[in-house]
């Protein structure tokens, strides 16, 4: 959540920002909320002290803590739904966009787009299908629509990827993990994911329970309520996880093949730091995808997504992607977001330094899922990068 002691010292310059959001009005009724709850609370406090009486009260005293205790219990209710609203609407406002990422002012852009880098060949040419073993069908008897399996060589070479980036990131200073991937309510709302995205997710209902679409929220929860060292940061963390999402917002997108499905794999990479280090590490974590993509030759693009399509949390976000000959056109392969003290506000996760504390910054990004696997195919038609081949996965993939 937002920092409301510094809303409420700048107004003017807190609306502006999220109202490139669109949340402009969201942030007008939590001053209304919170200007309420502020008014409130010196009445409940006078109320409760003029209760305190020195000795035996006079009769007419008494009549007039009846008055009191009748005008406190008014007022204490008053308080507890004022204070009831400015939370409900606080968790509705975003976490500001940083100055340096873009409007979307022609309303068809995503974003900005940085660089592009390597050779984008165009003609089109066989898609994933094709050139790997996907089993779509037997998927859909089994699972339903959206889930695939992946056969032999593709197999191998997906296995092959999740090592590897688990290895590169360990040697950039990420910590593997292999965290849960069911989660409570409060990790989602905690990460922001909920209450916004909330139909995105499949809900165990009798456990009070949601499958995580990304580790992000484990990671994020990983310090959840805690106070940590400032001599401990940064805390950096790459995580293996499979991951689920309802995909509920893209009816008729993406239909055939594995592009979006319900179910895949992705390695993550998280870091919690000092504020003022938050803005360096975003730059570390691009800097370590973009190296992971030139590695393997893929051609791909750097996008400074617009305030409009950022997620709730996030204050300013990077994604790559990758061009996929058979739609010629780029798509995501990673993302990476600083989302500053917002989650950490909503977790409880802070940092003691010099006898204070105050919250940490967070921040995410995606060192590979399984689309690479689709991008690589489709690029190199079934050769496979030298890179992966260490890894275990075949020189060349054999579709059957």
């Amino acid at each position: 959540m937002i920092d409301l002691k510094a809303a409420r010292a700048e107004p003017e310059r807190f609306r502006a920002a999220v109202a490139r959001k669109g949340a402009g009005e969201a942030f007008d009724r939590l001053l209304e909320a919170d200007r309420r709850w502020r008014e409130l609370v010196p009445q409940v406090d006078e109320l409760r002290g003029r209760q305190k009486i020195q000795g035996k009260p006079t009769p007419e005293q008494v009549e007039e803590l009846k008055q009191v205790k009748e005008d406190l219990r008014r007022l204490e209710g008053e308080l507890e739904a004022a204070e009831a609203e400015r939370d409900e609407v606080l968790q509705q406002v975003p976490n500001p966009p940083h100055d340096s990422v873009p409007d979307d002012e022609e309303g068809d852009s995503e974003g900005h787009v940085e660089r592009e880098v390597g050779e984008a060949k165009t003609g089109g040419g066989p898609e994933h299908l094709e050139l790997g073993r996907f089993d779509m069908e037997r998927a859909a008897k089994v699972s339903g629509s959206r889930f695939g399996y992946l056969i032999g060589d593709t197999a191998l070479l997906s296995l092959a990827l999740y090592r590897w980036a688990l290895d590169r990131a360990a040697a950039a200073g990420f910590k593997p993990v292999l965290p849960p991937v069911l989660v409570r309510e409060e990790a989602m709302y905690g990460t922001g994911f909920f209450p916004a995205d909330k139909n995105e997710y499949y809900e165990i209902g009798e456990d009070g329970l949601y499958l995580t679409g990304t580790s992000e929220v484990a990671l994020a929860g990983l310090h959840m309520g805690e106070i940590v060292e400032a001599e401990s940061l940064p805390l950096r963390y790459t995580a293996f996880s499979t991951n689920f999402r309802r995909e509920a917002g893209a009816a008729g997108r993406d239909t055939r093949g594995m592009f979006r499905v319900h179910q895949f794999n992705k390695v993550e990479l998280f870091a919690y730091t000092a504020p003022e280090e938050s803005w360096d590490e975003f730059e570390r974590i691009l800097a370590l995808e973009e190296a992971n993509i030139q590695e393997l030759g893929l051609p791909y693009r750097v996008v400074n997504i617009a305030a409009t399509d950022l997620s709730s949390a996030a204050a300013k976000r990077y994604d790559i992607e990758a061009w996929f000959p058979s739609q010629e056109r780029y798509r995501e392969l990673t993302s990476a977001s600083n989302t500053t003290d917002y989650q950490a506000r909503r977790l409880g996760i802070r940092y003691r330094r010099d006898g204070s504390t105050e919250q940490v910054h967070t921040l995410n990004g995606t060192a590979v899922t399984d689309r690479w696997a689709l991008a690589i195919l489709e690029n190199f038609q079934g050769e496979v990068p030298t890179a992966l081949q260490e890894f275990g996965a075949p020189a060349k993939i054999n579709p059957d």
